[in-house]
C-alpha cells in the first residue's frame, strides 16, 4: 500500500545542479525518518541524506555534505533532495526510502523504497 516514487533524476555537466523528489503515498511523511541513498553497479548502495520526523538539520555522507540539500513540503507529502555542485563521482542510481527507525543512516533499517531514479554527471 506504501509506495514512493521518485522522479528529477537525468543527465548534468559537472557543477550542475538536480534536483529529486519523492512523492509518498499510503503513508504521511510525517510518521517517517526519510533517506536518500544511492547505488553505482557492482557497489553496494550508500546513504547519501536523511531527515527526521521533526525535520532538524538533516543527516549527510561526508561526500555530499555541503553541496545536497534533504527536505520535506508536508502539504504536498514529498521529499526532495537538492544537489549542487554535482561532481562525475555522484553518478548513481538514487533512491527514496522511508523508515520508523532512528538508525537513519543504516540501509538495513529502511522498510518502504521507491523505484529508482538514474543521475549522470558528465566530466
Amino acid at each position: 500500500q506504501v509506495h514512493l516514487d521518485e522522479s528529477g533524476g537525468g543527465l548534468v555537466q559537472a557543477g550542475g545542479s538536480l534536483r529529486l523528489s519523492c512523492a509518498v503515498s499510503g503513508r504521511a511523511i510525517s510518521s517517517s525518518a526519510m533517506g536518500w541513498f544511492r547505488q553505482v553497479s557492482g557497489k553496494e548502495r550508500e546513504f547519501v541524506a536523511a531527515i527526521s520526523r521533526s525535520g532538524g538539520s538533516g543527516s549527510y555522507a561526508d561526500s555530499v555534505k555541503g553541496r545536497f540539500t534533504i527536505s520535506r513540503d508536508y502539504a504536498k507529502n514529498t521529499v526532495y533532495l537538492h544537489m549542487n555542485s554535482l561532481k562525475p563521482e555522484d553518478t548513481a542510481v538514487y533512491y527514496c526510502a522511508a523508515t520508523s527507525s532512528t538508525m537513519v543512516a543504516v540501509k538495513s533499517e529502511y522498510d518502504y523504497w521507491g523505484q529508482g531514479t538514474q543521475v549522470t554527471v558528465s566530466s
